[in-house]
């Protein structure tokens, strides 16, 4: 079983490449749901980061509102460390729980592991390749500015919460360029699997 680490800047399409990856009969493990589940109301998780930011961060019905807390964590360098020390050993030890009991299942070839902070969590350890995920600058803005509403001073601060693209290709075993159309990407990504896997 080959277990891949997803990873690219917000707006690369990182996700449409894990659906796509998904298609083609790998199974995937979306990093960032694990993240929310491990702060869900009544685990430890979320005791310790309402606890650390308090409990405006928590909606009507005890749900963490990620509006919220994305505002302070990014707004705030420290704040991000902070919640990073919370949730980072929750998501690893989730992750790799998760990995094994695909690994035991015996007929599983390729695991996905999709995190858009793959290589700032240390996950990249769990797995055997990394592939990027890449985009022209100027096409990352278009589709967050259209897809997501959000503003370029919002762009702005979640790209500087993650590591440049310049190291993260230092980490990347596969590069997949993602400047085109959703059919292009698909053939790479099946080019990528029939290659590497």
């Amino acid at each position: 079983m080959k277990v891949i680490g997803l990873t690219g800047g917000i707006g690369t399409g990182k996700s449409a490449a894990a659906q796509i990856l998904a298609e083609l009969g790998a199974e995937v493990i979306d990093a960032d749901k694990v993240a929310h589940e491990m702060y869900a109301p009544g685990t430890p998780g979320w005791n310790a980061v309402v606890s650390a930011f308090g409990s405006d961060i928590v909606g009507p019905e005890g749900i963490i509102d990620r509006k919220k807390l994305g505002a302070i964590v990014f707004a705030d360098p420290k704040e991000r460390r902070r919640l990073e020390g919370i949730l980072y050993p929750l998501v690893t030890a989730e992750i790799r729980r998760r990995i094994e009991a695909l690994r035991s299942r015996g007929n599983v070839r390729v695991v996905v592991v999709e995190a858009a902070l793959l290589i700032e969590a240390g996950w990249h350890e769990l797995v055997d390749q990394v592939w990027l995920v890449t985009a022209q600058p100027k096409l990352v803005l278009e589709r967050l500015q259209q897809q997501r509403g959000m503003s370029p001073q919002e762009i702005a601060a979640r790209q500087q919460a993650q590591t440049n693209e310049e190291t993260k290709r230092a980490f990347a075993h596969v590069v997949v360029e993602n400047s085109g159309t959703l059919e292009e990407l698909r053939e790479r990504l099946r080019e990528a699997l029939a290659r590497d896997c």
